[in-house]
């Protein structure tokens, strides 16, 4: 058997003579000497309890000892480390319920963070804004900046406006450079106001980006300007409207070659209704010079053609604009509100400041100002009499202007393109510009910037902008009055609008604020505005009316206290304690409750304030796309990135449809992209699925209701009549740009329906509502005749009414978007005697139910928006323009040369809903040549009927002209989660139904 302590497995009993008793033993023992004798069995039993540390039952029952009656721990007792353990039995560590007494352990078996993820993650802080990482060292003193702000005549507020690459951002690092003292690189371009990576990347403006500077005229004397610097792509239209919004002036940028283009023409029109004040920068002097290589004489005639088209196009504006003719300005060089510019190359100069730089060479011996009105137009100088005369003394003699101002420029550049270095400095030296050594090394671009530098003066002939913008622009005081008639809805006569319009610093608090700007953190915004009246504090307890707030509804109302005031200067913020009227101020603390814009007053105002005007847009946000976080748990993250998106861009909407999808609608294809860019990097940091983008549709009727529609309410105890109609051509546009508004009185909404309409004057006075909003593309007009309906029961159902209208207005029967262009006419209205049973919660449905049908009788159509299109390209691309538009459905307006440059404007008219990726296939098959801008610009039918149940649509092919209603609209009704058809039940009441098929009976009869 097996031994263990020396034992064998059979104990011997216990002997103590084993030797001496040897019979006994023989007697014990068999031959093998295996025990045999008696059994022993409870006494080993025993022995192997007591080795095994179980206690007998005596030591038990004793109890006498501490832990008496509990069993033993094994390892106790001494020979405990001999027992066999496995493996994985065995215990190192203690557990952890051991050592966290009543905490709950729970065991993963496997590892939850993915392998891609580091242990543990780095730092990440949002590095996408470029910012200054100290206050900048500046040539004014920012306490000298904010002393200016108390003094109103002083300051100007203006924005920078024009095409895409017409050079604003360059013009605006011209007034950086001058004034912010830094080791600027010649041969860079900063473009400081581009203060986003992403803006940097593309090489675009996106957003509005302001700078407060102090800047000296020729007298050198200081004024504040507020300038704000706007994307030129037609996209970003509504950042353009909100920095307008600001401004009491406008900086107007033409590309010399290119010349105004339709974009900026409606930004300008826009401007002008807004009654700003407008100067002109001529911009991209250089490219006469170096690419199209024009002679002075031919640059000269480029010149006056661009100025004289533009003059054109703004008598055309006024027009349109209906502006008085006092109040008109045109543009010349003699009037002194254009300024000849090159952002480029760093110079500029108006004809007053190039006149002063001869007026210096000659020690002021004759008045430059005399000098720089013979300076342009068809006058010539006579070398022998030393005059100006009207015509040419010889043949060859070129007008003054050639002479004395562009052929100047011409040798700077002849001579520093081509000239040796050496030979240079010593043909520089005699017009008294010295250069450095180290300056003759630099390539010909940057040496001809500090050339130009030098010769017009500090930061290229700055000087000469400002005393332009000075003389032209008015100060925030003289342009208060226009400010308060365009932007505030209130009483124009009551005290608040009294101390707007004297700018009183003193009077009551109103700011206007029109942008947010995020944080550097991104999780937080500011917001920024223009303060019209009063002085805003640090730490002012502040009214917060946002665009929803009328003085009959105060709910939109919030009273917060304002944080922090900062100047905003693009890349870095300078801290104030306070800012006084006429200035722009960025407000800390309070956006929690600003969703688009607000207007701003003190807590303890008790006046009555209404807002400032929401901002009017030119455009509309047609293009949409539907999103979804790509992990479902990150929803609610999109969703509180969504609220930033349209706290961040003005125009942009998001929307959830009744299917659950998330829907942002923006202008256009680069305009989403950036949403959705800022969504996934900035205010979100998830990545989200995208669908493809489509657009906005519209329903409109092309007859009216072929029955007299009627619906009784779920009591049955009222019934209304309707039927429906197409308006007017352009009465939908004109209510929705504001042409009419439904607050007038009615004598004066009848006036204009009327006259202008040719509605008969009944109607036009019984105009009740527009819809969905106050302003609305749709009108309800009460048809009822007196001796059928009870005006008064009428009067009292009205609103109810009004509101059914409304609602049906907004979400159309076809697919749940909005009509357009419809005059619903109430005919009639059976009304119950109590006024409990005529209640909103009977009215409002019916009232949208007999909307519905009457719309549906009505031959109903759906409208998609149409954008217009300005493409420009070499002559040789516009046959293969035409061939991409007929694609896509697109035809061509016209196309015609573009005077003094080698390329041709096309402007062309191009369904929304076919120009996702028009601009990639335009250049794909122009082979990069062709540009083109693409706005919004009006709705049209959309070939087909929607209802026609023929049409078989087959998956995967286009469908033909005919059958794209029928396709979109089924679409449309899928994408939301709605029937397969438009089911006439849900709209039609049993008794109309019957009506419907008695109808529909007696004219079979006649076929």
């Amino acid at each position: 058997g097996l031994c263990q302590n020396g034992k064998s497995s059979r104990r011997r009993p216990p002997n103590e003579a084993v030797g001496t008793n040897k019979n006994m033993e023989e007697n014990l023992y068999d031959e093998f000497g295996n025990y045999i004798g008696p059994e022993m069995e409870d006494e080993e039993d025993e022995d192997d309890e007591e080795w095994l540390g179980v206690p007998d039952e005596h030591d038990a029952a004793r109890g006498d000892e501490p832990g008496a009656g509990e069993p033993m721990d094994v390892d106790q007792e001494k020979g405990g480390d001999r027992q066999i353990i496995l493996h994985e039995d065995k215990k190192y560590y203690p557990d952890a319920e051991e050592v966290y007494k009543g905490a709950e352990a729970i065991v993963q078996l496997e590892d939850t963070q993915p392998l891609t993820d580091p242990i543990i993650a780095p730092v990440r802080s949002k590095n996408f804004d470029l910012l200054e990482k100290k206050l900048p060292e500046t040539t004014f003193d920012f306490d000298f900046l904010a002393g200016l702000m108390d003094k109103p005549n002083l300051i100007r507020n203006i924005c920078f406006l024009g095409a895409m690459h017409h050079g604003k951002t360059l013009f605006m690092d011209l007034l950086v450079m001058n004034t912010h003292e830094k080791d600027w690189k010649i041969n860079k371009e900063v473009r400081y106001t581009d203060s986003r990576q992403d803006e940097q990347d593309r090489g675009v403006t996106i957003k509005a980006s302001s700078m407060s500077l102090v800047l000296q005229d020729t007298r050198e004397k200081s004024y504040l300007f507020n300038v704000m610097d706007t994307p030129g792509h037609s996209n970003f239209q509504d950042e353009v409207v909100a920095a307008l919004a600001l401004s009491d002036g406008v900086a107007l940028f033409v590309d010399v070659i290119n010349g105004l283009s339709m974009h900026i023409e409606r930004m300008l029109k826009h401007a002008l209704q807004e009654k700003l004040h407008v100067v002109l920068v001529i911009n991209g002097l250089d490219r006469l010079i170096v690419e199209l290589k024009l002679p002075p004489t031919d640059a000269y005639h480029k010149l006056r053609f661009c100025i004289e088209d533009i003059n054109e196009t703004l008598e055309r504006l006024y027009e349109t604009v209906g502006t008085e003719g006092p109040s008109r300005t045109y543009f010349s060089p003699l009037k002194g509100n254009v300024l000849f510019c090159s952002s480029l190359f760093r110079m500029m100069f108006t004809l007053e400041s190039y006149a002063a730089i001869y007026g210096e060479t000659h020690d002021f011996s004759f008045d430059h100002k005399t000098l720089a009105k013979c300076l342009w137009g068809d006058l010539y100088f006579n070398q022998e009499t030393g005059r100006f005369q009207k015509n040419a003394p010889s043949e060859d003699q070129p007008r003054s202007f050639v002479q004395f101002v562009l052929e100047p420029v011409y040798k700077v550049f002849a001579h520093c393109l081509g000239e040796e270095k050496e030979d240079l400095a010593a043909t520089l030296a005699e017009v008294g510009i010295y250069m450095h050594k180290r300056d003759q090394h630099l390539d010909a671009r940057s040496l001809l910037k500090k050339v130009f530098l030098q010769f017009f003066g500090v930061g290229g002939g700055i000087s000469s902008f400002i005393d332009m913008v000075v003389e032209h622009i008015p100060g925030p005081k003289d342009n208060a009055p226009q400010k308060v008639e365009r932007l505030y809805s209130g009483d124009q006569e009551g005290a608040v609008a009294q101390d707007m319009r004297n700018l009183d610093n003193t009077g009551y608090l109103m700011v206007h604020t029109v942008k947010n700007y995020h944080r550097p953190d991104c999780n937080a915004f500011d917001v920024f505005g223009r303060v019209m009246s009063g002085t805003l504090f640090r730490g002012d307890r502040v009214k917060i009316l946002g665009e929803a707030f009328s003085l009959d509804d105060d709910e939109d109302m919030t009273i917060r206290e304002v944080q922090n005031l900062w100047i905003y200067e693009g890349r870095y913020r300078v801290e104030v304690s306070h800012v006084p009227a006429g200035n722009w101020v960025l407000i800390g603390g309070i956006e929690g409750s600003i969703k688009k814009t607000s207007t701003i007053t003190t807590a303890s105002n008790d006046e009555e304030v209404e807002i400032f005007r929401p901002l009017r847009f030119p455009t509309s946000a047609v293009i949409k796309v539907a999103i979804e976080p790509l992990q479902p748990s990150e929803l609610p993250k999109m969703v509180d990135g969504l609220r930033k998106i349209d706290k961040s861009y003005p125009l942009a909407r998001t929307k959830v449809e009744e299917s659950g999808e998330h829907v942002v609608s923006g202008t256009g294809e680069i305009y989403l992209d950036c949403i959705l860019h800022d969504l996934r990097r900035l205010y979100g940091d998830l990545e989200i699925k995208v669908a493809d983008p489509v657009v906005e549709f519209c329903e409109t009727v092309v007859e009216t209701s072929s029955l007299k529609c009627f619906a009784e309410t779920p009591n049955k105890k009222n019934k209304l009549y309707m039927v429906a109609e197409p308006l007017e051509k352009g009465l939908g546009e004109d209510i929705e740009k504001g042409r009419v508004r439904i607050d007038w009185e009615s004598r004066q909404v009848g006036d204009f329906f009327s006259k202008k309409y040719d509605w008969d004057l009944l109607a036009a006075r019984s105009i009740w509502a527009f819809g969905p909003e106050n302003n609305g593309p749709n009108v309800l007009v009460d048809d009822t005749l007196p001796s059928e309906v009870d005006k008064a029961m009428l009067a009292n159902v009205k609103d109810s009414m009004i509101q059914g209208f409304q609602w049906a207005c907004k979400e159309g029967p076809l697919c749940d978007e909005r009509i357009r262009s419809v005059k619903f006419k109430v005919l009639n209205a059976q009304l119950a005697q109590d006024v409990a049973l005529r209640g909103g919660g009977q009215i409002i449905p019916t009232s949208r139910r007999v909307a519905y049908s009457a719309f549906l009788l009505a031959t109903p159509r759906l409208m998609e928006p149409v954008q217009f299109s300005e493409i420009e390209c070499p002559a040789d691309c516009v046959a293969a323009i035409y061939n991409v538009l007929s694609r896509r459905r697109g035809h061509v307006v016209r196309d015609l040369p573009k005077p003094g440059s080698p390329m041709y404007m096309v402007h062309a008219y191009l369904p929304a809903m076919e120009s996702f990726g028009f601009e990639t296939d335009l250049r794909t098959h122009t082979s990069g040549q062709a540009m083109c801008q693409t706005m919004f610009d009006h709705w049209q039918l959309v070939p087909g009927d929607p209802l026609d149940r023929s049409i078989l649509l087959r998956p995967l092919e286009p469908a033909p002209a005919p059958h794209l209603a029928r396709e979109f609209m089924l679409k449309m009704r899928r994408r939301k989660g709605l029937s397969e058809d438009v089911s006439v039940h849900k709209f039609f009441d049993d008794p109309m139904l019957l009506e419907l098929a008695k109808q529909d009976a007696e004219l079979q009869q006649y076929f």
